[in-house]
Parts: structure tokens; C-alpha cells; sequence
């Protein structure tokens, strides 16, 4: 009995010593292996998820641009020529293009009927665009007055030094001066309403001139869709989105006088065709009825291990061959935008029921 007691007890502490007996150093090493391998797994996961994640917010923030900024461009358009209560038939064209540029009140009133003014592949710019305009891009001027007036409840009210326009709506006023265009402070503004005894409003006089700049306006070398806009003793650089490195037009031009588009030109300035006795500069550019707008976004940082080989169509040029930009070779993602803009106030005045 005493041996068997013996025995089982050595039995228990054999067992016991090989369940304590813990892993070996083959067992650590595998164990260590497959450790890391897994963890170099989740890392790879890891690295790939936030290299996705980085491109996707860089291709959403170009999206983003790119249709803000057609957008704010193509809202202008829309509102090109709007000249509130005026008569544009009571309105003379200029004898040449005006600088839209310009702080000369007389320059202004000439201007008005001048709904659109553009520069193909940048031209001879206006003098107040600088030396940062990007080379073989597109210029546009828009001259428009504000929605509301200086009266109207939620309206900036009437700031002296800023240009103002005034319309007559009293059938006595001279016929002569159908409206007064300059400085609030300045300028007088006599005009009535139709009841002939209460003055006209006015309405801000708006100029803004579209551009693409090598710059951001920060320092920063990043393609930024910028423009002038006139205060009036002067005019201001606003830079409005990065990453816009192209801005093209193609103007839809009318030759019968129904407000419709007859044939389409980079160029008004220089379009003209056989028979044609009135091709001139300014008689194309009030002739403009719709806009077509192409625009070339990028990212603003480039894209690990992509290469830009793409070439990208922004409409025509002025003899009507297509533009084609890039490709590239580099590291930007990219994408064209295109709108095409009816200039209502101008080929509304031409429409017949």
C-alpha cells in the first residue's frame, strides 16, 4: 500500500513539473515570427487605408474647387449687363474697347453697354492685371450693377468713394442723360423715379475682371483663380480658389439680332466673316449672347506614385481649331470643368414673343 502511494505520488509531481515546464526557445521564435508577421500586415492595412484616405481628401477638395469656382464664375456671367431699371437702347457703344481697368468716371459710362470684355490666351492684359497672370490663359471683364439698391432693406447703403449708378425712370427727366454713373459724394445724382418727384436709387457699379495667377496671393506657387474688382479710386487683387490652373471661354455671338447664337469665337475682338460691315471689336463684344466656360483644376499637393500622361480639351481657339493642354508629367490629378452661360440681360432685350 505504502510503495502504491509512493508511485502515484511520483506521477503527480512528474506531471506537474512538465505543465510548469513553460516554452521552449523553438516555440518563442515561431511565436515571435508570426507575431510580426501579423503585425506587418496590419501595418501594410494600416499605411494603405491612410494613403487612400489622404488621396481621397485631396481629389475632393479639387472637386470642391473646381465647382466652386465655376460656380462664382458662372453666377457672374448669368448677371453680365444687368444695369437694374436703364434703357440699353438709350446708350451709345464706345469708338473703342475701354481698359476695364480704368478709374476714369468717363471711361465708365462708355463702358456700359460692354456687358463682357475678354482677352484670348491672355492678350495684351488690362493694365491693372500684374506679372503673375498664367501665360496662354484666358482674361474676362464683367460690368454689371448690384441686385439691390442702396434702399433696398439687407443693402450695403451708399459708401462715399464707391461707384454708384443712377437711372431715370421719370418720363421728364432729359433724354439726354438717361443715367448718372460715379462716386457716391461726388457725383451728382439728380434722377427721379416715375412719379418724377422722388430720386432714383442707386445701385453699386460692379467691375470684376477674372484671371488665372501663378500665385495664391500667400506666397505660395499654387495656380489661383483671382480677379480685379474696381472700388473706384482704384481696383483690388481678390484671390478667390487655389488650384485652378486654366480658365478658357468661347463666346456664342449673335449676327441677326434675335438674341440666339449664331456662331462661336475664343476671340470676338479679332471674329469677322465675309460680307459682315459691322465686325468690329466693340459691335462682337455687345453682340455676345452665351459664354461656354472650361476650366482645368488640379490637386493642390501631388499624388505618391501617379504620373499625369492625360491631355485635356478646353473648347476652341480663334480660328476654331481645339485647345488642348498637357500632357503634364507630373504628379497632379486633374480635371476639366465645362458650363455653358446664356448672358440673359443681353439676349433678353432681343427676344420676340
Amino acid at each position: 500500500m505504502c510503495d502504491a502511494m509512493k508511485t502515484l505520488t511520483s506521477r503527480r509531481k512528474q506531471r506537474s513539473r512538465h505543465a510548469m515546464r513553460g516554452m521552449s526557445l523553438v516555440e518563442l521564435m515561431i511565436a515571435i515570427t508570426l507575431g510580426m508577421m501579423i503585425l506587418a500586415g496590419v501595418i501594410g492595412i494600416f499605411s494603405a487605408t491612410s494613403s487612400s484616405r489622404s488621396e481621397i481628401e485631396r481629389t475632393s477638395r479639387q472637386i470642391e474647387n473646381g465647382r466652386y469656382a465655376m460656380e462664382m464664375l458662372t453666377d457672374d456671367l448669368k448677371l453680365a449687363g444687368f444695369h437694374g431699371e436703364l434703357n440699353m437702347g438709350l446708350v451709345a457703344t464706345p469708338a473703342a474697347l475701354p481698359d476695364p481697368c480704368s478709374t476714369t468716371v468717363t471711361d465708365w459710362s462708355s463702358a456700359v453697354p460692354l456687358h463682357l470684355q475678354g482677352y484670348d490666351n491672355g492678350g495684351t492684359p488690362p493694365s491693372c492685371i500684374g506679372s503673375s497672370l498664367k501665360s496662354n490663359t484666358d482674361i474676362i471683364a464683367v460690368r454689371r450693377v448690384r441686385g439691390c439698391t442702396t434702399v433696398t432693406p439687407g443693402c450695403a447703403t451708399a459708401a462715399t468713394g464707391s461707384p454708384y449708378i443712377q437711372v431715370s425712370q421719370c418720363a421728364t427727366d432729359p433724354s439726354t442723360t438717361p443715367f448718372v454713373l460715379g462716386l457716391y459724394g461726388t457725383a451728382t445724382y439728380s434722377l427721379r423715379k416715375k412719379d418724377c418727384a422722388t430720386a432714383a436709387p442707386l445701385r453699386e457699379y460692379l467691375v470684376r475682371t477674372y484671371f488665372i495667377s501663378t500665385d495664391n496671393g500667400a506666397g505660395q506657387s499654387i495656380p489661383t483663380l483671382k480677379r480685379r474688382e474696381m472700388t473706384g479710386s482704384t481696383t483690388v487683387e481678390v484671390p478667390l480658389v487655389e488650384g485652378i490652373e486654366y480658365l478658357q471661354f468661347v463666346y456664342g455671338i449673335d449676327n441677326t439680332g434675335d438674341g440666339l447664337p449664331d456662331a462661336y469665337t475664343a476671340d470676338p475682338g479679332t471674329y469677322t466673316y465675309a460680307g459682315c460691315t459691322n465686325c468690329t471689336p466693340v459691335n462682337n463684344w455687345t453682340n455676345v449672347m452665351t459664354v461656354q466656360v472650361y476650366l482645368l483644376a488640379r490637386n493642390i499637393d501631388t499624388s505618391p506614385g501617379y504620373t499625369d500622361t492625360k491631355t485635356y480639351n478646353l473648347g476652341i481657339d480663334a480660328v476654331g481649331n481645339a485647345v488642348s493642354v498637357g500632357p503634364f508629367n507630373d504628379g497632379y490629378r486633374r480635371h476639366v470643368y465645362a458650363s455653358v452661360v446664356r448672358i440673359a440681360n443681353a439676349a433678353g432685350r432681343r427676344d420676340t414673343p
